[in-house]
């Protein structure tokens, strides 16, 4: 199994939504209680085809096959926000994942790296604490709560609370 993480072009738009579904979908499985879904637009082809054309996009490949995928928006001053990383539950607990955020963390260098997760999806929590990230709050944002997490580099140490962060 060879795992490589390439830049998406609208040609992939397809199977990234493909494994984004079965990624978000998969949660109603493992959590008893929640719905089969995931956030407004996850299903949409034309939904990632905009994250595609106006974000920082990628494919997670197995040899020829996209098995999964990460869109990160620039928030500039060296500071990035993971919209979403996914991976189609068959290739879960392989490391996939740790290596797909070391492979951002090391191709776009930041002092901020901010995400949000849904408050129910416990392993998801884990993982991004096992990284380093911090949990830093809560919101609803279209029917989901979702945790606020945080990760700085000793560049960015210290601003946590900074309101002009935009």
């Amino acid at each position: 199994m060879t795992i490589t993480i390439e830049r998406a072009t609208p040609a992939d738009v397809p199977a990234l939504v493909a494994a984004q579904v079965a990624a978000f979908d998969s949660d109603a499985d493992t959590y008893p209680g929640i719905e089969r879904g995931g956030p407004p637009g996850y299903d949409s082809q034309s939904v990632m085809l905009e994250k595609v054309a106006y974000h920082l996009s990628y494919k997670i490949m197995e040899d020829a096959r996209c098995i999964g995928g990460i869109v990160i928006s620039t928030m500039g001053r060296g500071r990035y926000h993971l919209d979403s990383i996914f991976l189609d539950p068959a290739y879960h607990n392989r490391g996939i994942g740790t290596q797909a955020m070391q492979f951002i963390q090391t191709t776009h260098p930041a002092t901020r790296w901010t995400l949000d997760t849904p408050l129910y999806a416990v392993r998801n929590h884990h993982f991004y604490e096992k990284l380093g990230f911090v949990r830093v709050g809560e919101y609803i944002y279209a029917g989901f709560a979702l945790i606020s997490y945080e990760k700085h580099t000793a560049d960015d140490a210290g601003t946590h609370n900074d309101a002009s962060d935009g």
